[in-house]
């Protein structure tokens, strides 16, 4: 039995194949409700899965969500999902919202769904937004049919909460039975995440698990400039989430794991088009360079 607080762990790209029912249902997820994965994501998501083993009633945190697919996930799982992030999420568009029932956890956190109208069904004005006009459709006819979607009685609930990971004071302490976080937390330097990562565990239950991933580095902390992400050394994720000697890591097979992840056709094949759009992202204009590589963190909260 493993009685370790935590773990740290390089994701290997041989997730994708001892977790391949997971890695299928997050690529069905993220096409059903179009979500664009991040190059990585595959990793993460099912990772992060398989550890939390969070079922139906539970109450977890995905921090820093934006409309990742880990809470829509958990959603269909029966999971009570707290959605925080800093960005607003009012206006969810209504695929989310049929997907499983929705709330704000406070006024303003989300907005009453628009009734449709006439321009609803107009195609946009730009003719490279043409491909948008199908969704733009069936959310017209959607809101024609009724205010708002009734969404699965078996799925669970997301409750968004538009707020700053750093301070949530509308969460009681202990309340939650896990938290879970997806390539967000990297978006900060290591002095601001230590402030978090302590408020994460503020309102998590005794015996309750923080997963998270994050962006690796071997000899020193630095920041990918195009994705704004920070990489942590091993040293600096122990630091950081209070992990002591006794937690296992396998940052002893960075470099092997490294080579694995720039050699592995599967995320090289199916990058999301967003990347080829832009140069300011994890994989700048498209072209297949990882320079960094996911890494897990589990923490659990002492009873």
């Amino acid at each position: 039995m493993n009685t370790s607080p935590g773990q740290i762990e390089i994701l290997s790209v041989s997730l994708l194949n001892s977790e391949r029912a997971l890695v299928e249902e997050m690529r069905r997820v993220s096409e059903e409700l179009g979500i664009g994965l991040g190059w990585h994501y595959l990793l993460d998501l099912s990772w992060a899965a398989h550890m939390l083993q969070a079922g139906p009633g539970n109450y977890v945190m995905d921090a820093g969500a934006g409309i990742g697919v880990m809470q829509w996930w958990l959603a269909a799982q029966g999971v009570n999902v707290l959605s925080v992030d800093l960005s607003s999420r009012a206006t969810l568009d209504f695929r989310f919202r049929a997907w499983c029932p929705t709330k704000g956890l406070r006024p303003g956190d989300l907005r009453p769904s628009p009734q449709a109208g006439w321009r609803d069904f107009l195609p946009p004005k730009l003719p490279w937004q043409w491909h948008r006009w199908p969704r733009k459709v069936y959310n017209a006819i959607y809101r024609a049919k009724t205010k708002e979607p009734t969404p699965p009685s078996y799925r669970g609930t997301v409750t968004f909460y538009n707020q700053d990971l750093a301070n949530m004071p509308d969460i009681p302490d202990s309340s939650l039975d896990a938290m879970v976080s997806i390539s967000a937390l990297e978006h900060n330097r290591p002095d601001e995440l230590r402030g978090i990562v302590k408020e994460l565990m503020r309102v998590i239950k005794p015996g309750g698990k923080l997963v998270a991933t994050l962006g690796a580095a071997k000899g020193q902390d630095w920041l990918h400039e195009p994705s704004k992400g920070w990489c942590y050394t091993e040293g600096t994720v122990r630091d950081i989430f209070e992990l002591p000697n006794v937690c296992p890591s396998n940052y002893n097979r960075y470099d092997e794991l490294f080579d694995a992840l720039k050699n592995c056709a599967e995320l090289r094949d199916n990058l999301a088009d967003f990347y080829f759009k832009s140069g300011n992202n994890g994989m700048p204009w498209g072209i297949w360079k990882p320079q960094y590589q996911p890494v897990g963190v589990v923490k659990v909260k002492p009873s």
